[in-house]
């Protein structure tokens, strides 16, 4: 059984015990989350497609972890002018442990 999943402007292809790595959510780490915008489910002998959403189809995912990600370096240049520029930028992500997943 394997559901599509739509979390931001993501999408996840998710199975039971799954972890899958998103963008920030709100909540504590053990805290359990439902999201429902389901794309599409595979039963064991059905598939359900949503048309954008499946109705009554939730997955259920427990947050494992608050990280950061990769390290990005914005630099910034001018010739001739003596303008030089670094930042860096490290997304805030979640990990997710898919639970289950529930069809109408």
């Amino acid at each position: 059984m394997f559901a599509i999943v739509r979390v931001g402007n993501k999408q996840f292809k998710v199975a039971p015990k799954d972890v899958i790595t998103v963008d920030s959510m709100a909540g504590n780490v053990g805290d359990t989350v439902e999201l429902s915008d389901v794309l599409l489910v595979q039963g064991e002998k059905s598939v359900k497609v949503g048309k954008p959403l499946v109705k009554g189809a939730k997955v259920t995912a427990k947050i494992v972890a608050h990280t950061k990600g990769e390290k990005i370096e914005i630099r910034r240049f001018k010739s001739k002018v003596r303008y030089r520029r670094a930042r860096g930028f490290r997304a805030q992500l979640t990990n997710l442990e898919i639970v289950g997943i529930t069809q109408a």
